[in-house]
């Protein structure tokens, strides 16, 4: 499936929020039913302000949005500025299709490329075997289970952290 990669721009905000409406999106995420453009817009728009590393992308086709993925500062603590969370929601109808893999090749040759990151870290739900998968793809191990870690359509469900290290870090000349 051929997908454009870029930046999302404060334009983007109703299209996401469209595209986390979806059930079968926003439960195999941190986020919440209903959201709001208004919340989303704010996300955008305030991206930059919380970390220069901090992005958020889109993978769009024609006009339409069909996933986002972020990398985000995990503190403004010195000791841990080589670090970044990430996130990622593809629409269900786009899933398997490889548009995953073209958000997650974008973040990590930012993160290693271009933005000092050294760890990326995530959770994912235990049952969300696909995401596992992919992740691993990526050089991402599974470090840790969190119980109870989040409540998703009413029940405490369990979470892995990953992470993975810079494939090979840079190093001075």
């Amino acid at each position: 499936m051929s997908v454009f990669i870029r930046r999302a721009l404060p334009s983007d905000a109703a299209a996401i929020a469209q595209l986390y409406s979806d059930p079968q999106l926003y439960s195999a995420t941190l986020q919440l039913p209903y959201p709001s453009t208004e919340t989303w817009r704010n996300r955008i728009e305030n991206r930059s302000q919380t970390s220069s590393s901090d992005i958020l992308l889109v993978a769009a086709q024609g006009e339409e949005i069909l996933a986002t993925a972020g990398l985000h500062a995990t503190t403004t603590a010195i000791r841990r500025r080589h670090c970044s969370m990430l996130g990622i929601g593809v629409g269900s109808a786009y899933q398997g299709r490889g548009v995953g893999t073209a958000l997650m090749t974008a973040l990590c040759n930012y993160a290693d490329q271009w933005a000092q990151i050294l760890r990326i870290e995530l959770t994912v739900y235990v049952d969300n075997t696909v995401a596992i998968a992919l992740y691993k793809k990526f050089g991402f191990f599974i470090e840790g289970t969190h119980r109870a870690y989040s409540l998703r359509g009413g029940k405490f469900m369990d979470t892995y952290s990953m992470a993975r290290l810079h494939p090979s870090a840079p190093t001075v000349p």
